[in-house]
C-alpha cells in the first residue's frame, strides 16, 4: 500500500502544540476507510490536516459484522481479508478511525502491538466499544457523548473544504455559468435526502424550490443548485417547477469530475442547506458566508417556512403519505423517546447551535443586518488535541486512560454489553 505525503493547510498560528525538535519523526499513521463516504471524509480531513504522512486501509466487512462487533471483542472475524487492505506489520503508532464496524479491527490491532504506551487510536464520531478502548474520540453534539478527558467536543463534523480549493473550483465553474447567462450574485442551494426522521418528499422539494427563488429574487441573484446521493429524484423535479430566477440544476452523478460543488460553494454569496446533511452544514458554515438552513421536519417544534398562501404548492395527499411511508422516521421517534441515549442522534443540538452562534438561520427568516459569523475551528482543535498524543519527537506519549473493565470472566457478555449501552 503506498503512503501519502499529507500537505498542511492550516495555520501554524492557530496550532498551540509546540514544534517538534530536530529529532522528530512523524508517527507511522493508517487511516481505516470504511463504506461510508462522510465518515472516510472526516478521516482524510483529520489526515491531511496534521501534514503527516499515511497509509490507507480500505475494508470490506462480512454481513454478520454486526454479531462479531457485538460478541466477539477485538477481532478480525467480520472482516473480508480478500477484499479489504493487508493489516500486517510494521505495525502503525496512530490510528485514525470511524464508524462502529471497525471498531474490533483497531482493537485488534492495538492487541498485536501488545502495549498500549506504542499506539494511539484516534476515533471520529461515536464509538459503539467502551470509550476507554480509544485514546482520543472526536464527538459532535448530535450524539451526545459524557465529558471525559480524552473526548473532544467539536461543533460540527470535520470536512476537506478548503479556501484555496474553493478558488480553484470557481474559477473552473465561472465560465460555464457565464456561458449560460447565469451572473453574480449566486445563492447556493444544497440538497441533501432521507435521513433520521426527515423526509424530503415532493411538497419539501417544490417549498424548497419556492423559497429559494423568493431569496434570490430579493437579492436580484441566480441560482446554483445541487443534489446529492440521497435526493429523491421527485424532490428534485419539483424543485425545478417551483424556480423564478434563473438557475444551474446539477443532479449528482456517481464519480463525476464536473461536478460542481465546490464551485458553488466559493462562487455563492449566501448558501441554502436541507437540516438533514450535517457535513453540508458544515462546509456551507466554513465558508464564513451567510447559511440558511431548510427545515423538512413537520409539526410539533417544525422550523419549515409556511407554503405560500396562493395555494400554489399543492399539499400531500394521502395517497402519497402512504406512498412515501417509511418505518426509519417512526424507528428514530421512538429511539428518541424510549431508547438509551448510547443509540441515538439529536441532529437538531447543531442546528440550534449554529443559529445561536450567528452561521446560520432559518430558511424564512431574515439574516440579520451586519452578521458577521465566526469561522468554525474545529479541524484546528481536532489536529492539536491528535499532535498532543504524541511528544515534541513524534513518540506516542504514556497513555493517560483509565484501565479496561475486562469482561465478565465467567463468559457472560451481559456486563460488558450493558456497559456499552449506557456509559
Amino acid at each position: 500500500m503506498a503512503v501519502v505525503q499529507a500537505a498542511n493547510p492550516i495555520d501554524p498560528k492557530a496550532d498551540t502544540h509546540p514544534a517538534p525538535d530536530a529529532d522528530f519523526r512523524p508517527p507511522r499513521t493508517w487511516l481505516m476507510m470504511g463504506h461510508k463516504a462522510g465518515d472516510n471524509n472526516q478521516i482524510l480531513a483529520l489526515a491531511e490536516a496534521l501534514g503527516w504522512p499515511f497509509e490507507i486501509k480500505r475494508l470490506v466487512y462480512r454481513r454478520t459484522e454486526l454479531l462479531t462487533n457485538l460478541l466477539a471483542g477485538p477481532s478480525l472475524r467480520g472482516l473480508v481479508r480478500q477484499r479489504s487492505s493487508p493489516l500486517t506489520p510494521p505495525w502503525p503508532e496512530l490510528v485514525i478511525t470511524a464508524g462502529r464496524r471497525n471498531e474490533p479491527l483497531v482493537r485488534w490491532i492495538q492487541q498485536q502491538v501488545g502495549d498500549r504506551g506504542r499506539i494511539k487510536i484516534v476515533h471520529v464520531g461515536r464509538p459503539w466499544a467502551r470509550h476507554e478502548c480509544f485514546d482520543l474520540i472526536i464527538t459532535t453534539p448530535q450524539y451526545r457523548l459524557p465529558h471525559k478527558p480524552w473526548i473532544l467536543h467539536n461543533e460540527l463534523p470535520l470536512h476537506r473544504v478548503r479556501p484555496e480549493r474553493l478558488e480553484a473550483a470557481a474559477a473552473a465553474l465561472r465560465p460555464r455559468l457565464e456561458a449560460q447567462g447565469l451572473r453574480p450574485p449566486y445563492v447556493a442551494v444544497l440538497m441533501g435526502g432521507q435521513a433520521g426522521p426527515y423526509n424530503f418528499d415532493r411538497e419539501n422539494g417544490a417549498l424548497l424550490g419556492y423559497w429559494a427563488s423568493r431569496v434570490a429574487a430579493e437579492l436580484g441573484a441566480s441560482l446554483l443548485v445541487t443534489s446529492s446521493a440521497r435526493t429523491p429524484a421527485k424532490a428534485v423535479d419539483a424543485l425545478e417547477r417551483e424556480l423564478t430566477v434563473p438557475a444551474l440544476v446539477y443532479r449528482w452523478r456517481p464519480d463525476d469530475p464536473d461536478n460542481p460543488y465546490f464551485g458553488m460553494l466559493g462562487l455563492a454569496a449566501s448558501l441554502i442547506v436541507t437540516c438533514d446533511s450535517m457535513s453540508m452544514l458544515a462546509e456551507a458554515c466554513s465558508t464564513g458566508k451567510p447559511v440558511f438552513v431548510f427545515d423538512l421536519a413537520r409539526g410539533r417544534g417544525s422550523r419549515r417556512p409556511p407554503l405560500p398562501a396562493d395555494g400554489r404548492i399543492r399539499k400531500r395527499s394521502l395517497w402519497e403519505r402512504l406512498a412515501d411511508w417509511h418505518p426509519r422516521p417512526v424507528i428514530y421517534r421512538l429511539g428518541m423517546q424510549l431508547g438509551p441515549r448510547r443509540l441515538t442522534r439529536d441532529v437538531s443540538l447543531i442546528h440550534r447551535r449554529q443559529v445561536e452562534l450567528g452561521r446560520a438561520v432559518w430558511l424564512g427568516d431574515p439574516w440579520p443586518e451586519g452578521q458577521t459569523p465566526p469561522p468554525p475551528r474545529d479541524l484546528e482543535r481536532a489536529v492539536a488535541a491528535v499532535r498532543a498524543l504524541f511528544d515534541e519527537r513524534g513518540r506516542p506519549r504514556p497513555p493517560a486512560l483509565p484501565e479496561l473493565v475486562p469482561i465478565y470472566p465467567g463468559g457472560s457478555l451481559v456486563q460488558e454489553l450493558r456497559a456499552r449501552l449506557f456509559q
